[in-house]
């Protein structure tokens, strides 16, 4: 899958070239996402995102959509710097990291988890597999449409 990331830290890139293990071509850049930057995601099929450092609004996400990205991973737990509406009235799928996955784990051990869980989601993107706690999608996996899913409840699989 090509994939660019944005908000890379110089302490992300080792965990991300390790956890990807050279499967997908991602491109590690230090911008954040914005209107302007957008553009980099131009032949991509995924971007990676982090927090309220990266502009994920209905004006990003419609340029993201107008390039061609398909998905939208972030390395985060939280999705509240996304615009879910809008990316899932552009059929744009929408990955987190659970919660669940980071429990217990010392600060030194969470960029590693991060670009694990990250890594998997894109992983199972191109396999066209469910992510499970990790989807953020508007509609069930296995429904293509015919179910809803419910922010805070577990799809059902």
């Amino acid at each position: 899958m090509r994939v660019v990331a944005y908000s890379i830290k110089s302490f992300e890139k080792e965990p991300l070239a390790i956890a990807n293990n050279k499967k997908h071509e991602i491109t590690l850049i230090s911008n954040s996402l914005s209107p302007e930057t957008a553009s980099y995601a131009e032949g991509k099929e995924a971007v990676i995102v982090f927090n309220e450092e990266d502009n994920v609004s209905a004006l990003v996400i419609n340029r993201l959509a107008d390039l061609g990205v398909k998905f939208i991973a972030t390395r985060s737990t939280d999705t509240t710097h996304i615009d879910t509406e809008a990316a899932a009235l552009r059929s744009l799928k929408i990955a987190n990291v659970p919660l669940a996955s980071l429990s217990g784990l010392s600060a030194r051990e969470l960029p590693m988890a991060l670009a694990i869980e990250t890594i998997i989601n894109l992983d199972n993107w191109q396999q066209n597999r469910c992510l499970g706690d990790a989807c953020v999608c508007s509609r069930a996996c296995d429904q293509a449409g015919s179910k809803v899913h419910i922010k805070g409840q577990p799809h059902q699989h």
